[in-house]
């Protein structure tokens, strides 16, 4: 396994509100996390980095996740957590409404890879060279597309196309979307809308197929890109390679 994450602000922000992760238990499982936080003030950032703290702390309070039901339990269990501490910090703090999160998780053992997101960050996977997204953003637009109200192509332009319908710190109760993936795959990407926005999936793809890179110069050559169109937003990325073709 190879793994690395990055964060970058972008050329138009002037904070970043993204938060991004990888950790390792002593059972080997690898949990990835990308929150993408909203709200004035600086709390967007206040809010992705409660979530990824929360997951981090439960995370390393355990050996082993469990089950594959073992893990949709404590994913929906963190959520629900973390949704609740969102909302509280908002209401104790009045120049923090309106603040929250997306969210978009994996979790790799042995045994199972499952996808988890609220909102519009992104979860893909990457086997024999062709990259596939596994998630589906809670936003307007695709509600709209999923409807056949819009194609995907009028989507990508539309001036709605990131209003969120779902995420967390935004209703009472949130629930995650499970994604429950074959792990015979050879890696593992997570990402916030900022590289989502400004690269297409084979743009993405090129540059994680690129056999003289490495992982590190895989993830920040992504993040180049974003920025070299624009960069308008903060950008994440989490990638994890579980098999990259070359012979040790």
């Amino acid at each position: 396994m190879k793994t690395f994450y990055l964060t970058d602000t972008g050329r138009v922000r002037t904070h970043n509100e993204d938060s991004v992760t990888i950790l390792k238990n002593a059972s080997n499982e690898y949990l990835m996390v990308v929150c993408d936080g909203m709200g004035g003030h600086r709390k967007g950032e206040v809010a992705s980095s409660m979530a990824i703290a929360a997951l981090g702390t439960r995370f390393n309070k355990i050996s082993s996740i469990g089950s594959k039901l073992d893990a949709v339990n404590w994913l929906n269990d963190s959520v629900s957590e973390i949704n609740k501490n969102i909302l509280e910090y908002a209401e104790s703090n009045p120049d923090s409404t309106g603040m929250g999160t997306t969210l978009v998780v994996a979790l790799l053992t042995r045994e199972y890879l499952i996808f988890g997101n609220i909102g519009d960050s992104s979860g893909f996977v990457l086997k024999n060279s062709k990259l596939h997204k596994v998630t589906k953003d809670h936003t307007l637009v695709n509600l709209l597309v999923q409807a056949g109200n819009l194609t995907e192509e009028e989507a990508k332009f539309h001036p709605k196309k990131n209003v969120l319908m779902k995420a967390l710190g935004a209703a009472e109760k949130c629930e995650l979307d499970i994604f429950d993936v074959d792990t015979t795959v050879d890696s593992i990407l997570l990402c916030s809308d900022g590289l989502t926005n400004m690269l297409t999936n084979d743009q993405i793809e090129k540059v994680l197929n690129d056999p003289e890179l490495e992982i590190e110069e895989k993830v920040s050559k992504l993040i180049r890109k974003c920025n070299a169109r624009g960069g308008t937003d903060n950008i994440s990325v989490a990638y994890l390679i579980i098999n990259d073709g070359r012979k040790d």
